[in-house]
């Protein structure tokens, strides 16, 4: 089937879907948890196929969709008409579904990014088409399949096995209203200018190089083992992975060594096994490209604390370096298991490293002095601020970043207002 068809399918079941009332969308929701959560070793086995990642983090993240769509399928109704009052007889705000929505997805989390997005647009009341990474096309079919598995109107959700080159057509025809990204700044931009030219909405959830801020009055063994797994899960391959460790300086000697003795227990393995708890990334090229970054990272004048070791195409033992201020790659993103250390004499400078970056997507912070913590949420220039934990998205609370990380909002009720048109309504 063509392209121009499926986009008909998606404004023909658009026009029936918009008018369903939110708790019997809320139901098909209900079926579709059921279902992730019935298969997920399956689900996960094809993620596991396609991008390398370990297949007990593949079943994690389906369990994780499972777990969001339970959240809308149980959220609130924040889309029914709001009074106001005022003189006239009749004064509301209505909030009303714009169309179909066309998601541009990633492969690093090829169910979880999906579901995340197309969940809250089609209890908006909006239908979705999906243009998936090219190696992912399984995780999108297998996406489409159990939307109508659950008893989802066909046409509601959509995947188009389309290459890069093809979103431009797409998003410039008039049956598509809106655009949710999730990628790379580079193409955040691109598809943002196309859809600005051609007046829809876009989100962009984009790229992060997230502080990780290790105080003097830190647990040492608990952010050692927080930061190396937030790093090294799924391979290094996550936005909201903590990129840059800035230690305070006076307790470099005291955490770094447990920080590295965590750190090397990540291992690449066969991504099959379920003893593994890393394996290689999902692409050689994207390999090539952080080996490049490492390079250039030493060029610049990056210290080695622990080499990056490329054992296959795709396969690496993680690497750890120490990088000053000034540094080139610093305006990079790091994608993949590379780490950067960086020292910072005290909180002012702390914060200044962290927000001298292009990107604000989330940091961490570990003090356990309240006042210290606030400062760090008042100064730091991110969408998430996390204190003595791991930054990790939570279908409860937005997500988002500032800067070149992107905006708009995805998850929480929140998420539910980002593809409607905001109209009001008066009468006298």
């Amino acid at each position: 089937m063509n392209i121009e068809n499926k986009l008909k399918i998606s404004q023909k079941a658009f026009n029936t879907w918009k008018s369903v009332p939110f708790k019997e969308k809320q139901q098909l929701l209900k079926n579709l948890a059921k279902l992730l959560d019935e298969n997920a070793e399956k689900f996960g086995k094809i993620i596991t196929q396609e991008m390398n990642k370990p297949i007990t983090q593949s079943i994690a993240e389906v369990n994780k969709c499972a777990l969001m769509v339970r959240y809308y399928a149980n959220a609130k109704n924040i889309l029914k008409p709001e009074q106001i009052k005022t003189e006239f007889r009749v004064s509301e705000i209505h909030y009303v579904p714009k169309g179909v929505i066309l998601g541009v997805m990633p492969w690093n989390f090829p169910f979880w990014q999906v579901i995340r997005f197309a969940v809250p647009a089609i209890l908006a009341g909006n239908t979705v088409v999906v243009k998936h990474a090219s190696i992912c096309f399984g995780s999108g079919n297998a996406i489409e399949k159990v939307f109508l598995e659950a008893g989802f109107p066909k046409g509601i959700f959509q995947n188009l096995e389309i290459g890069h080159d093809e979103v431009k057509n797409v998003l410039e025809n008039p049956i598509v209203r809106g655009v949710s990204l999730t990628g790379s700044e580079k193409a955040g931009g691109e598809v943002a200018s196309i859809a600005g030219k051609n007046i829809k909405k876009s989100l962009l959830e984009l790229g992060g190089s997230d502080a990780f801020i290790v105080l003097e009055d830190a647990d040492f063994e608990a952010a050692a083992v927080a930061g190396a797994k937030s790093r090294l899960l799924n391979c290094g391959q996550a936005c909201n992975a903590a990129k840059r460790f800035i230690i305070q300086k006076n307790v470099e000697k005291e955490f770094l060594p447990i920080f590295v003795k965590e750190y090397q227990k990540f291992v690449a393995g066969d991504p099959l096994k379920k003893k593994t708890n890393m394996a290689g990334m999902a692409r050689p090229d994207l390999a090539d490209e952080l080996e490049n970054q490492y390079n250039k990272a030493l060029k610049y004048g990056a210290e080695i604390i622990l080499p990056l070791v490329r054992l296959s195409p795709n396969e690496f033992v993680p690497g750890l370096i120490k990088v000053k201020a000034g540094n080139p790659i610093l305006q990079e993103e790091l994608f993949g298991p590379l780490g950067m250390v960086m020292i910072a004499k005290d909180d002012k400078q702390a914060v200044k490293l962290a927000n001298d970056i292009p990107f604000g997507l989330s940091d961490t912070v570990w003090t356990k002095d309240k006042k210290r913590q606030q400062f760090y949420i008042d100064n730091l220039e991110s969408g998430t601020v996390s204190i003595n934990k791991a930054t990790s998205s939570d279908p409860r609370l937005p997500f988002g970043g500032a800067k070149s990380s992107g905006y708009g909002t995805e998850l929480s009720t929140f998420a539910l207002k980002e593809f409607v048109n905001i109209r009001s309504v008066v009468a006298k």
